[in-house]
């Protein structure tokens, strides 16, 4: 695999059991990759430590006065120059597509998995871990998967020397062979120390990042509530405790880079001395010593790749764990299904609660609990992230069917929606049926204001569509992102559409255009609305009320206001004692109960109406919107 050729046409299936399996996978998946690096580094490193033999040859033929020899060891230089020059070039390319590749690849793993777990795969792990592990880990991991063929041919080309100066001068050879392990394993006593101080250093760089996204995120709120020195004398403290770990860390490696230093100087003493006292008596000759002396200097080039594939074990290892545990993550049910690729349609019903939503018609669903309804809607969404009863299109289990059949056929939009950075025709450019346009769907979600605002806001284009989105849509109010967000679901034009609190963040007036522009333009088609606003539930065909996770009442909301006491304590967010003075006979006319504008989110109001002037509220509002 080359540069040019990514991305992977399939990543593969990863040993994700634990982090060193993990890096063990990606190695071997590479392993053409990982011999092209091999072969080139034993060509550079060979010809490096050649040339030492190659000076001690051409000394040795001076003082012989031989040109004959000296011609030869002047032509083995040249070769090894030029052997040295193609094998680092080709090594350096070689190398650094390992590493690309390698974090290409992780790069894929993770985005497949996060498409595949959806929105389960935060309720798991931590979206900052995800962010991590998809930025700097696979940088880590990209490192040490390609350093591993370095490394092998260094170890190689010092075994090859080893063996060279035992044969070409035993006696000094001897004194290398006998040292060079120890300096090669001198620094492992001091590796499982430096391993946890970098770990330390990671996590609480990783808790300093998170505060300070946190801060960054809320400080709107921040600032409203006068916190934002307090989060900054946080975030500063925390920055403090990276930097004295970062330190920590730093003196541990710098401990391990002089160790690598000074034991390579010992040796050519001893190399040197030993050396000095056998020419002195005559067993060696001069070109053999300096062979043998510049051999060992030459040494501590290849050496150095043994404290790199420490430090690049040590930062990938935690990593390849991180990465190893969100790749390790799957399913509860098979996205692959064991049905046909099929669009079912038809009635949708949830068997664990009785919920049904008849075809054509718009359903809202009343659920006091906001955990239950969320998880019910992602369970009408086929292929739920928790075990259970699966959901039913046209008496076809979805979670039986294809995950892209399931989703072409119920798209479920959370209360939550993301909205992706880029421009609105990039934000609304979706696969769709067709058969809604974006200025169908923009006018139905009530967008006016929020083109407008982008319009105005764009210094690039007059054309809102063009006017780009920032990252999650920050510089949109709550209200406009959710807006936008209704938009891009209504163009997909699903057969059938689950919404869970698609207006919670939006006025009353702009609520009740969009009830109606809603039931409008999704005439005829399946539309389930998670909500307890008595604007879109005075605009539903009919109305399903869950208590305690099981269907207790159906019917329109002006029926269920009177006949179910459960249902209008959720709708007018009634209190116990006011439901039990309305149960023991108190008039619902001198009942105090929450404004209509309130919509079931608590918003500042001091409206009290009750539930007569509700319906009579409603009444006026229809004929205004």
């Amino acid at each position: 695999m080359q540069i040019q050729d990514l991305p992977y046409p399939d990543p593969g299936v990863p040993d994700a059991r634990s982090g060193p399996r993990f890096l063990w996978w990606l190695f071997r998946n590479q392993l053409g990759g990982q011999l092209k690096s091999l072969a080139w580094g034993l060509l550079h490193f060979a010809s490096v430590s050649a040339l030492p033999f190659c000076v001690g040859l051409a000394i040795q033929a001076v003082v012989d006065h031989s040109g004959t020899r000296l011609a030869v060891a002047g032509g083995l230089m040249v070769l090894c120059c030029a052997g040295n020059a193609i094998g680092d070039t080709f090594l350096h390319r070689a190398a650094i597509t390992n590493w690309i590749t390698a974090a290409a690849r992780v790069q894929q793993l993770l985005a497949r998995k996060t498409a595949l777990l959806g929105s389960a795969l935060t309720r798991r792990v931590a979206a900052g871990e995800v962010v991590a592990v998809s930025t700097g880990d696979v940088e880590k991991i990209g490192w040490f998967v390609e350093a591993v063929s370095r490394f092998t041919a260094a170890a190689f080309t010092i075994v090859l020397v080893c063996v060279a100066l035992v044969v070409y001068q035993p006696a000094l050879g001897v004194v290398v062979v006998v040292g060079l392990p120890v300096l090669a394993l001198a620094v492992l006593p001091l590796l499982p120390r430096a391993t946890r101080r970098a770990d330390v250093q990671r996590d609480k760089a990783g808790r300093a990042t998170e505060l300070a996204s946190d801060t960054v995120a809320g400080l709107r709120v921040l600032r409203g509530i006068g916190g934002e020195e307090l989060f900054l004398d946080r975030y500063r403290s925390a920055s403090q405790e990276v930097r004295h770990a970062a330190v920590r860390s730093a003196r541990m490696w710098a401990l391990i880079s002089a160790v690598q230093v000074l034991l390579p100087g010992l040796l050519l003493i001893a190399v040197v001395w030993h050396g000095v006292h056998l020419a002195r008596e005559g067993r060696i000759e001069v070109g053999e010593l300096v062979a043998v002396y510049s051999s060992v200097m030459i040494l501590t080039y290849p050496l150095r790749h043994f404290e790199e594939i420490a430090m690049a074990y040590s930062f990938s290892r935690p990593s390849a764990k991180r990465a190893a545990r969100v790749l390790s993550l799957e399913r509860v049910t098979d996205t692959t299904g064991s049905r046909a690729a099929e669009i079912p349609s038809g009635d949708l019903y949830d068997p664990a609660t009785g919920l049904l939503a008849p075809a054509g018609r718009f359903t809202a669903v009343v659920c006091g609990d906001p955990d239950a309804a969320g998880r019910l809607a992602e369970r009408l969404g086929g292929h739920p992230s928790e075990k259970g009863t699966s959901a039913l299109l046209g008496g076809v289990p979805l979670d039986e069917l294809p995950l892209k059949s399931a989703r072409t056929a119920v798209l479920v939009q959370d209360k939550d929606p993301v909205l992706l950075s880029g421009t609105l025709r990039e934000l609304l450019d979706v696969p769709a049926s067709g058969a809604v346009t974006a200025d169908e769907a923009l006018s139905a979600a009530q967008c006016g204001d929020v083109l407008a605002a982008l319009a105005q806001g764009s210094l690039d284009s007059d054309d809102p569509m063009d006017a780009r989105i920032t990252e999650r849509g920050r510089s949109l109010s709550g209200g406009q992102r959710q807006r936008l967000a209704l938009a891009r679901s209504l163009i997909t034009d699903p057969e059938a559409l689950v919404l869970d609190e698609p207006t919670s963040a939006v006025d009353s007036h702009t609520e009740a255009r969009i009830a109606e522009g809603l039931r409008t333009l999704r005439a005829g088609r399946t539309t389930v609305v998670f909500t307890s606003s008595p604007l879109l539930l005075d605009r539903a065909d009919r109305i399903v009320f869950l208590h305690e996770g099981e269907v207790v009442a159906v019917g329109s909301h002006r029926e269920l206001v009177h006949t179910e006491p459960r249902y209008r304590a959720v709708v007018t967010r009634e209190t116990d004692e006011e439901t039990a003075a309305h149960g023991d006979g108190v008039p619902a006319g001198t009942r105090p109960a929450t404004s209509l504008t309130d919509g079931g989110r608590g918003d500042d109001r001091d409206d009290a109406l009750s539930d007569d002037d509700v319906l009579h509220r409603l009444e006026e509002i229809e004929e205004t919107a």
